[in-house]
């Protein structure tokens, strides 16, 4: 199976930054209907500034159901391993509006006033708030502050 890095890879082996890149769809419903692997969901969560407990959260598990994946390689069931794939590629089209991964994971940890005052972190937990999180991305990257 391909690893979840590697479907975001272009040629020269660096991370694509599209949303929704068409030729890798298939690919990627593949990826999400075989379930991803702890150890392709711990190469995404490595590139990240969230915690076990975060990760947690957005996957609607237990710590200890993490922790028994990653002790046993468990692969990661449908809706979770869709969740690991959107996140990621929220987190790189975020990197590349920023330009910048440090600059960007303090503003998705940082309360953010056009999300009602929450954290864009705090929203990664469905795909309604990771659509908005995607959407002020947008905003940002074309100007539009309002």
């Amino acid at each position: 199976m391909a690893t979840a890095l590697k479907l975001f890879e272009n040629k020269e082996g660096n991370i694509s930054y599209s949303w929704n890149d068409d030729k890798r769809s298939y690919l990627l419903i593949k990826l999400v209907r075989e379930g991803i692997s702890y150890s392709d969901f711990n190469k995404v969560s490595d590139r990240t500034p969230f915690t076990s407990k975060e990760w947690a959260t957005y996957l609607n598990v237990s710590v200890r159901t993490m922790e028994r994946h990653r002790e046993e390689n468990k692969v990661f069931r449908k809706e979770q391993s869709e969740r690991i794939l959107s996140i990621y590629q929220l987190l790189n089209y975020g990197q590349s509006v920023f330009g910048d991964r440090e600059n960007f994971f303090e503003w998705i940890s940082s309360e953010s006033i056009a999300l009602g005052g929450v954290k864009p972190k705090e929203l990664l937990d469905t795909s309604i708030g990771i659509n908005m999180v995607k959407d002020e991305l947008g905003r940002l990257e074309h100007g539009v502050l309002a």
